[in-house]
């Protein structure tokens, strides 16, 4: 396989050029991700401490979420599992009980975000 980069820094060899593309193209699947998994649409700041604090914010929820799962053994995505917690944050009904009594297979999620569970 014969691969062409285009760049205009000369002073650096294919071999780092591709490297930089590797590592950009990286960086990219990491955005996608991020996008995908935990719902980042917009970033609240603009200065790059404000990124960084939503983004670590963002991960840290993901994975409190993540060892919920795991350490209850739901047997449920992360997900299904942040979609039932999102509309149950006021409910005093135990989160392995919330998990784990709702009708997973009849939820529906509606234009303005909000979800409707069949089995509460």
């Amino acid at each position: 396989m014969h691969l062409v980069f285009l760049t205009n820094n000369m002073d650096l060899n294919a071999t780092e050029i591709a490297f930089l593309y590797k590592k950009r193209w990286e960086v990219e699947m990491f955005f996608k991700w991020m996008k995908q998994h935990l719902k980042i649409k917009a970033f609240w700041g603009t200065t790059i401490n404000a990124v960084k604090i939503q983004i670590y914010c963002a991960i840290i929820a993901y994975c409190l979420v993540a060892l919920v799962g795991f350490k209850l053994k739901v047997g449920r995505s992360i997900y299904e599992i942040l979609q039932i917690l999102s509309i149950s944050l006021l409910d005093k009904t135990p989160v392995k009980e919330t998990l784990t009594k709702c009708d997973y297979n009849n939820v529906k999620e509606l234009n303005n975000n909000q979800l409707i569970i069949s089995g509460f």
